[in-house]
């Protein structure tokens, strides 16, 4: 059977696709960007029919309807990286989280996470049958070669990527053809906080680098205070409009990189329509699952890799906590560990973490002690340099007292006598 006649005896509508999932399976949904928000509704009306599905997912940009409270005894969300959409089922016990690291997750598919059906969403296919996954290869493609059943949402707004986001149409079971503009991500804020580190961090880049950034307003600063630099690259697990900008301007140009010279390497894709306009059909765009990407012995291929993250709190000591608020669960360790080893590994490389010094001004984030049930993300042996609007804290080969001075000098001015009187009672001597 050639594909077109394959294709086409597969087009289903929504409601017969999702009719395949059956009470007790385990469905993996496709991430972020790239989440089939069609199918998903058509699931979530289809509850009645179900009981105790697991539904599997990392950030869910989506209304994630099957986390209301009155789908517990239909669905049960277990998060890999808990989203503003997927956070109170998780508070109050209506979905699980599961601590992971990102590069991990393809893995758990063929051993604690066993996939009865992924729901992505796909490019129609081109000539040669094989459709695009577009802003999310990550574990999307690990899930849909796991799955006992697949189902594709095909929509012609999905960006168009290459490298291994592509998948022959003979490998998916349903397709469900549905038009509409992928998720965007909205630009975030950028005050004279987020200038400021952005600023500092900056001032860490060198020409030739390599660059992972994280989401959010600093990673934004960052980008705009790297405008002087020269041949910078791109291996991250996912990129935003600000790398498009600097593509543009001819500073990010791949030129230097050791590993896939002249390529943006990526996982998932997360902006606007520029973003996504830019990666179409660019053949410098390198997607590829999550297990590569992240993978800090790949990364370390990259000489002059340097990782740029946000967190919570940072201790005294130098640990980490980016996931948690105490015992409460706001995201994920997704791939920040991966990156920062992976940085530390690599000739030239450095990991940053870049934080405002406070909270709203109210408190600091640099404290003598992590909250009561925090997570350590990041452990203070992996921690290289903490970067707030105040300055530069080296930490690593740095001894404890080191360390504790350094980043007080770089918390906020109102909570430095406090972590001065906290050193002094530890350290058994004068600031």
């Amino acid at each position: 059977m050639d594909w077109e006649t394959y294709y086409e005896s597969h087009i289903t509508d929504a409601a017969t696709a999702v009719g395949s999932i059956k009470s007790g399976d385990r469905v993996v949904v496709g991430h972020a960007c790239g989440e089939p928000s069609y199918l998903l509704e058509a699931m979530v009306a289809n509850a009645s029919a179900y009981e105790n599905v697991e539904i599997v997912h990392m950030v869910a940009m989506g209304r994630a309807g099957y986390c209301a409270p009155e789908m517990a005894p239909h669905f049960r969300h277990n998060a890999l990286f808990v989203g503003g959409a997927t956070r109170a089922a998780v508070a109050e016990g209506r979905g699980d989280f599961t601590p992971c690291f990102f590069s991990e997750v393809p893995s758990f598919f063929h051993t604690t996470l066993p996939v009865d059906v992924a729901l992505i969403q796909v490019t129609p296919p081109d000539e040669n049958g094989k459709c695009s996954l577009g802003v999310s290869v990550d574990y999307t493609l690990p899930a849909l070669k796991a799955a006992k059943t697949v189902i594709a949402q095909v929509n012609a707004h999905m960006p168009y990527t290459g490298g291994e986001s592509l998948v022959d149409v003979t490998d998916i079971h349903s397709f469900v053809l549905h038009d509409e503009q992928v998720i965007e991500l909205s630009p975030p804020k950028i005050g004279p906080v987020e200038e400021a580190i952005g600023r500092n961090v900056a001032s860490l880049v060198k020409d030739g680098d390599t660059l992972q950034l994280g989401i959010g307003a600093i990673p934004d600063a960052v980008l705009l205070f790297l405008k002087d630099k020269k041949d910078l690259g791109i291996h991250s697990e996912m990129f935003s409009d600000g790398v498009v900008e600097l593509a543009e301007a001819g500073v990010i140009t791949n030129a230097r990189k050791t590993l896939h010279p002249g390529k943006y390497v990526a996982t998932f894709l997360m902006g606007s329509q520029r973003l996504y306009d830019f990666v179409d059909h660019n053949p410098d765009v390198y997607m590829a699952p999550v297990d590569y990407v992240n993978d800090p012995f790949v990364i370390a291929q990259n000489d002059q890799m340097v990782s740029i993250n946000s967190c919570v709190q940072v201790d005294l000591m130098g640990q980490i906590a980016a996931e948690s608020i105490g015992y409460l669960q706001i995201s994920g360790t997704g791939g920040q560990v991966d990156f920062i080893r992976g940085a530390a590994r690599s000739k030239g490389g450095r990991s940053i973490i870049a934080m405002p010094s406070t909270v709203k001004g109210k408190t600091s984030k640099i404290v003598p002690l992590l909250d009561e049930g925090a997570a350590v993300t990041t452990g203070r042996t992996d921690a290289d340099y903490v970067v707030t609007e105040y300055g530069i804290a080296a930490l690593k080969g740095r001894t404890l007292r080191q360390r504790a001075r350094a980043l007080i000098e770089i918390a906020h001015p109102d909570f430095r006598d406090t972590l001065k009187a906290e050193f002094e009672r530890r350290f058994h001597c004068a600031y």
